[in-house]
């Protein structure tokens, strides 16, 4: 186990660090409280924790699991929140997952396979000690939104990368990988997607319902973690659509270059055509054929051969065949 931080507030000011296995009695008011950041630990770790805390079992088999969607469940004066992170990695999006165990007086995170740690955000907090003072729901809000804001990144990554794909489509021709890349970053979206609707109920429950460890107050910062959550649901939205649009157009464009080599090749068959039926008559072995015995046959023939090839490229050309 990686122990990130973990510390004592006071109104607002870290007082000293903590350990994992001790308990500490804070003060009934909301600006004291124990602020433990840890990640991967093991099950003796967790039910240290457990124990120092009152944290409830199904909560800690939960956080030593890793496998959950986001959710939020209220454990008699405690919350439990699963959030997942989410980060683009070579071609995929790579998930983690944060579990937050929320007291009066403790606000334990648990971080599994995210490579984010909180500790940007633990200064810049600490930076602000009136937002600090006012307790653990404050603090959970400001840890929500830190990992939604952390999907802004891989989304902005996804939309540049579609909108080269977009410009490519309709300066030249998508081969075999593009396409495929289309529906990896497809199936990818739609997995994202699977973490966004979770994630946004629950900020909606903490933004509505009346919870243990949150005040009313607090409601309205839940209220922005939802709007976050919207508006990244919005733009994955809108990202599926313009793959979608780009593999139409890649497909329409793909026919219509068809269409127009079918029609150089009907073109270029029926101009060819014409010599072929003529040496194909002249060929048989007829005595009496027109001109057969004529001095000037010869170029009589591919003089008109000549004439008829000429006309009909100029009515193809005409018509844009050729």
């Amino acid at each position: 186990m990686t122990v990130v931080a973990a510390y004592l507030y006071r109104d607002g000011h870290r007082v000293r660090e903590v350990s994992i296995d001790e308990r500490i009695d804070c003060r009934d008011d909301k600006s004291e409280f124990v602020w433990i950041g840890i990640a991967d630990p093991t099950e003796e770790e967790m039910h240290s924790l457990a124990n120092n805390y009152e944290l409830h079992p199904l909560a800690v088999e939960d956080a030593l699991k890793a496998n959950q969607l986001p959710k939020i469940d209220v454990y008699d004066d405690q919350l439990f929140i699963v959030a997942r992170t989410a980060h683009l990695m070579d071609d995929h999006i790579d998930y983690g997952e944060t579990a937050i165990f929320v007291g009066h007086s403790h606000i334990i995170s648990v971080r599994h396979g995210s490579t984010r740690a909180h500790t940007a955000l633990r200064e810049q907090l600490e930076k602000s000690p009136r937002l600090l003072m006012h307790g653990v729901d404050y603090l959970l809000h400001a840890i929500l939104d830190y990992i939604v804001d952390g999907y802004l990144p891989l989304i902005e990554d996804l939309e540049e990368e579609v909108l080269e794909m977009e410009t490519k489509a309709v300066d030249s021709f998508l081969g075999r990988g593009e396409v495929n890349r289309i529906f990896t970053v497809r199936r990818e979206l739609i997995r994202f997607q699977r973490v966004l609707g979770p994630m946004g109920e629950v900020a909606q429950k903490l933004a509505r319902q009346d919870l243990p460890c949150i005040d009313t107050e607090a409601r309205h910062y839940f209220r922005d973690v939802q709007d976050h959550v919207r508006r990244v649901q919005t733009r994955v939205d809108g990202l599926r659509e313009v793959l979608t649009s780009v593999f139409e157009l890649s497909s329409l464009l793909e026919q219509q270059r068809q269409g127009t080599i079918t029609k150089q090749l009907a073109a270029w068959a029926a101009i060819l055509a014409v010599p072929t039926a003529i040496a194909g008559i002249y060929g048989m072995n007829f005595d009496n054929m027109p001109e057969l015995h004529a001095r000037y046959g010869y170029f009589i023939v591919v003089a008109v051969i000549l004439l008829i090839c000429a006309l009909l490229y100029r009515r193809f050309r005409k018509l844009g065949w050729l």
